[in-house]
């Protein structure tokens, strides 16, 4: 019993020195950002001393990508996979893992066979592909809705301005103003469609600029309605250089996450755009304000006037009397 069981290790220890083991890696992900794939490939085992000792097959599906022969130093990729290759050097370490362009990577099982002498083995690993999105949720939502909120508060100064000056404008001006807002309108509109959340695309980047890049167009039609309705102030004044001070920062913010596929400024992109949508509110809030203590001093200015012409009248006939 004792000799059966010293002969069955034997057996074992002898199949097992003559396969290579691996160590198991069951998938691997890409994702966009990705310039380079590497699926690995892991032999614990290795005791090759020479890189002539050693034969190196990747397939996919069941045909051969890549090819590796250690004799005759030859790496041979596929026509299906140009870009793959291996590390030489890496492979007496038992290093056989596999790189290539993001381009040529395909999701699906890779058959990793390495052959050292009269020793060999293969491990399959599966390449997946994950999606990530360019901006986070929340932040998808706040680019789109900024720009947005501070057009919708254009369109309410504009109303204030046909509805309360129109002593103080004239009809050019009118069309001016609402030409440039219905462009500007469309135009994010426009960009809203193209920056539909996703992954980071040439598509994105466009819809992005065209939601950030016209903002610039508020603040042209802002000061031209406070021009119309109100005058220069300081107050208005100062709310121009707000509306300024944030398309600054969310066309710096642009340039930053556009140059990125994972971006870390999104914060001050946005910052920016709710910049431009403050503005936007406290023009419009002083438009109105303005506007009714107008019409106050209008009303009681008015009343005075009434009151000394009674008062006149009054006066003129005592003294007839």
């Amino acid at each position: 019993m004792g000799e059966l069981i010293g002969y069955m290790l034997l057996i074992s220890h002898i199949y097992c020195s003559a396969q290579l083991i691996f160590n198991i890696t069951k998938s691997v992900e890409f994702t966009v950002c990705n310039t380079t794939v590497t699926i690995p490939c892991f032999v614990n085992n290795m005791e090759a001393k020479n890189i002539s000792e050693l034969y190196v097959k990747w397939k996919f599906k069941g045909k051969d990508i890549f090819i590796f022969d250690g004799a005759q130093h030859i790496s041979k990729p596929s026509e299906a996979f140009p870009s793959s290759k291996i590390s030489p050097s890496e492979l007496l370490h038992g290093i056989a893992s596999l790189k290539m362009d993001k381009r040529d990577a395909v999701i699906g099982n890779y058959t990793c066979e390495v052959t050292e002498l009269s020793r060999e083995g293969e491990t399959i690993i599966e390449l997946k592909r994950r999606f990530v999105s360019w901006f986070s949720p929340n932040e998808n939502i706040l680019i789109v809705i900024f720009p947005i909120l501070a057009i919708l508060l254009f369109w309410g100064q504009f109303g204030i301005l046909t509805l309360k000056y129109k002593s103080s404008y004239t009809k050019e001006k009118t069309i001016f103003l609402l030409v440039a807002g219905l462009m500007l309108t469309i135009i994010v509109i426009v960009g809203a469609i193209l920056f539909i959340p996703g992954e980071y695309s040439t598509k994105n980047a466009c819809g992005l600029g065209l939601i950030v890049i016209p903002t610039a167009i508020l603040i042209l039609l802002q000061y031209c309605v406070f021009m119309m309705a109100l005058g220069m102030s300081s107050f208005t004044i100062a709310i121009l250089i707000l509306q300024v001070l944030g398309h600054v920062l969310s066309v710096v913010g642009l340039s930053l996450c556009v140059s990125e596929c994972t971006p870390v400024h999104g914060p001050l992109l946005i910052s920016g755009l709710g910049i431009i949508a403050l503005a936007e509110l406290l023009g419009l809030v002083y438009m109105k304000c303005v506007g009714k203590s107008a019409l106050l001093l209008l009303a009681k200015n008015f009343t005075y006037i009434i009151w000394e012409m009674l008062l006149i009248d009054s006066y003129s006939l005592e003294t007839e009397k």
